[in-house]
């Protein structure tokens, strides 16, 4: 069928541009310009291409390379009828088997930029899925998000079982007045805040501006828990008093005070505490109230505040600036710059911990930065207001200031006005004023020649001027911590060995058991020592004469075995150097004191002796070891804690009871055996000195001079574990003990009043007697080297003074050949 004329006519423009031209025989072919179309220089080709919108998101060929050649596609068996009866390859699975390798080794290719910046711009979301429903989306808003409100949280819990607030809003915040907030406006003024306010933000036309209220809430101050469980009571009193000082709550007008507590009552810690405080909290939630602090102290001391820095607030908590000498001064002058220049968060180290001296000299590298808090460290240097540190201290940039001196501040005019002046300022007024208003008349009043008037008056300006000075000083003494805690005496007691142990232990030592052990061919040292240890205790312990076969020569005429004493169960007390004193200890007890005892022992069968011991001397005793139900223990302690109670004997289990037990109901404690462990040892010693103790603690720690219980205790005193395998019998023992350790332990001093102190080589006492002739300057609990050293050597002597009647009393004796004493204060 032909197509209509009008379609042919119209068609055969195109026919013939299409349609190559065909050339007669000869004819050259000459390139024929290109017709053109409505005058334009475009050519019949692109006419063909349709119109595509600039910028469209459909790909576009990019590549001036041919288009690849068409598939040649095999139409055989397209009628169904195939040969083989296998159904022939698909494009799809032609494709697929060409890129197998390609999809099991994926490439990343980078896409076209050209086609990369034509696709349409889609927000980059980890969930692909946005027309899926989701329950926490927001709803959509115009332009950006409201603010989150903040909410007003104090740092640490108010509430809290052991909370310590210093600051609390509804206690300690005035009421202000609305006038005094709100000052007057004239009518001018009134006038023309009415007038609306025609420039507003986008933000605040759409609604979206975070509503920030000016007036943030308050909240509580409250000490860092980890300081506050270690705090006590006292000083616990001296942060709130210098928390209220510095913080304007006296005084509006002054941020300064003195902290003037005796040494020993931990003055450092409490200034710790007050510093962490203000440097993480504020009455204004989420801020702090200082950025900086400098702690000047003397040079030997700055080391020592950053270990204390460490100490009580953890090595992460804070990095300190403590300036100790190290650097060269270019170095240092350019530290203090850093240090100086740093504020809000490039604040990195908060606090500079400076010697005067330095301080002093750097002055003006530091007397333009703000400075939140300044503690002065034995502040007694800044008596004299006339001094270049005192002037170089004056001109920083600080308001809180504390001064901390250990010692006593006198009713000295001068001292008293140039401390205060320093701390507060002003307060007082300049040097004139103080002696026009307070100087003068005191000092007339106290005039030998003044008159009833000038004393009167005197007298008031002097009551006047403590009432102003006494808000900002704060001074306890020593005194206090008898409040808390009483007076601990604690002796190592060395004790000599009966004749009959010390037949036994020579005998033992000498064995050919021990010989051969020390000639390293025995296995079994654990045994050994412990019968050993058992025999220091009492022979008793021992099974005589099976466990030391080769005994029987060394018997006394009195010794009665195990299996034949049948009922007869008393104590032999002579055996024993340890249980003798013991029994003239229970003795004195019992007849000139109300005081309590608690015996503790590593071994049970030691604790049966004691038992023994007690009953054949009609003392009321109670028990308390590994055998007793958990939930009876309590109910024991509570019944020896009672003053009424008839038992003042308690006989404790090192293992069982050692930790955690209160038995203040006691204030003396016997350890009659040294453990390898020092900490088991100082759990067991801690069980009478404890809050709550109201008497006097005498605490006694027997030791069987020149035996292996002096070894053992030598290894604690050098904390040397020597004993880590000791504990653990299932190890192998011989690796852990060299020969020359173990020979250590097998050896018998008998003629040293102690072999501890030899080995101290104790310079204060006298080689001759022993007597010690030089006190230590301070006791050091766990150096027993800083302890006071005394000798038996008769009534004369120091043991004959010793303040505790029980030791005094065995002067007159053998027994006790040394004593080691230490006073808690």
């Amino acid at each position: 069928m032909s197509a209509p004329p009008s379609l042919r006519n119209f068609a055969f423009p195109f026919e013939q541009m299409l349609r190559p031209k065909t050339l007669a025989a000869g004819e050259q072919g000459t390139p024929a310009a290109k017709p053109r179309l409505l005058g334009t220089p475009a050519s019949a080709d692109r006419l063909h291409k349709p119109f595509r919108c600039p910028g469209s998101a459909t790909s576009t060929r990019t590549t001036e390379k041919p288009a690849r050649k068409r598939r040649k596609v095999n139409y055989a068996g397209a009628d169904g009828e195939n040969e083989e009866g296998d159904e022939p390859y698909s494009n799809d699975d032609r494709l697929a088997l060409a890129t197998r390798d390609i999809n099991r080794f994926p490439v990343f290719k980078p896409k076209d930029k050209d086609t990369a910046f034509k696709t349409k711009f889609i927000v980059p979301l980890k969930n692909k899925d946005v027309g899926g429903y989701n329950a926490f989306r927001p709803a959509p808003l115009l332009g950006m998000r409201q603010g989150r409100v903040f909410v007003a949280r104090p740092l640490h819990d108010p509430s809290g079982e052991f909370a310590i607030v210093l600051y609390d809003p509804t206690v300690d915040d005035k009421p202000i007045t609305k006038e005094a907030v709100e000052p007057k406006l004239s009518q001018e003024e009134k006038k023309s805040m009415d007038e609306p306010l025609v420039h507003k933000s986008l933000a605040e036309i759409l609604g979206l501006k975070k509503k920030v209220d000016d007036d943030r809430p308050r909240v509580p101050v409250v000490i860092d828990p980890r300081l506050a469980k270690v705090l006590r009571p006292h000083q616990v009193e001296g942060v709130k008093f210098l928390y209220r000082a510095v913080t304007g709550m006296i005084e509006p007008n002054a941020n300064g005070c003195i902290m003037a507590d005796e040494m020993g009552l931990g003055k450092t810690l409490q200034c710790i505490t007050l510093m962490w405080t203000l440097l993480k909290q504020a009455p204004d939630a989420g801020k702090s109230t200082i950025q900086k602090c400098v702690i000047a102290c003397p040079s030997s001391l700055v080391r020592n505040w950053a270990n204390e820095l460490v100490k009580w607030l953890g090595p992460d908590a804070i990095t300190p600036f403590a300036i100790d000498g190290k650097a060269s001064k270019e170095e240092l002058i350019q530290q203090i710059k850093q240090w100086s220049i740093a504020s809000g968060r490039s604040v990195v180290r908060p606090v500079l911990i400076v010697s005067y001296e330095t301080l002093r000299i750097n002055a003006e590298e530091l007397a333009q930065t703000p400075i939140g808090l300044l503690l002065c460290d034995e502040g007694h240097r800044l008596k004299n207001g006339e001094s270049q540190t005192f002037t170089a201290l004056t001109g920083l940039n600080v308001q809180r200031r504390v001064i901390l001196s250990g010692t006593p501040i006198q009713n000295d005019l001068s001292e008293y006005f140039a401390l205060l002046n320093f701390a507060n300022p002003n307060y007082l007024g300049t040097r004139n004023d103080f002696r026009k208003q307070f100087e003068n008349p005191i000092l007339r009043g106290r005039d030998a020649d003044a008159t009833d008037l000038d004393r009167k008056k005197g007298d008031e300006r002097l009551a006047e001027l403590l009432n102003l000075v006494n808000k900002f000083i704060i001074r306890r003494t020593n005194d206090i911590l008898s409040k808390y805690l009483p007076v601990k005496y604690e002796h190592v007691v060395f004790c000599n060995l009966a004749p009959f142990q010390k037949d036994l232990y020579n005998h033992f030592i000498a064995s050919p058991e021990i010989r051969s052990l020390l000639r390293g061919k025995g296995s079994q040292p654990l045994k050994a020592i412990g019968m050993l240890k058992k025999l220091c205790n009492h022979p008793d312990l021992l099974d005589l004469p099976t466990d030391l076969p080769g005994c029987e020569d060394f018997l006394p005429e009195d010794f009665v075995p195990k299996d034949a004493r049948g009922r007869d169960r008393e104590v032999k007390v002579w055996y024993s150097g340890k249980m003798l004193v013991l029994d003239r200890m229970l003795a004195s007890i019992r007849e000139n004191t109300n005081d309590k005892i608690v015996l503790i022992s590593n071994y049970t069968q030691t604790l049966d002796v004691f038992a023994a011991l007690c009953r054949s001397r009609n003392y009321g005793c109670l028990r308390l070891d590994g055998t007793m139900n958990v939930s009876k223990r309590q109910k024991l302690v509570d019944k020896f804690n009672d003053p009424e109670g008839p038992e003042f004997v308690f006989l404790l289990s090192s293992k069982a009871g050692g930790c955690g037990l209160n038995l203040i109901g006691a204030n003396r404690l016997v350890l009659f055996d040294p453990d390898w462990n020092p900490a088991a040892d100082q759990q067991a010693l801690a069980r009478v000195w404890r809050d709550g103790q109201k008497k006097d603690c005498f605490v006694y720690r027997f030791i069987a001079t020149g035996t292996i219980e002096e070894k053992i205790f030598q290894r604690q005193s050098h904390k040397q574990s020597l004993s880590s395998c000791v504990v653990d019998a299932s190890e192998d023992v011989e690796r852990h003990f060299s020969l020359d350790s173990l020979r250590e332990l097998f050896q018998y001093r008998p003629d040293t009043t102690s072999d501890t102190h030899d080995t101290f080589k104790c310079k204060r006492c006298r080689k001759e007697d022993g007597r010690q002739v030089l006190k230590a300057p301070a006791m050091l609990y766990g150096d027993t080297n800083t302890w006071n050293h005394m000798v038996n050597d008769g009534e004369t002597g120091p043991l004959g003074k010793i303040q505790d009647l029980l030791l005094r009393q065995e002067v007159a004796e053998k027994e006790v050949s040394a004593v080691f004493q230490y006073i808690s204060h």
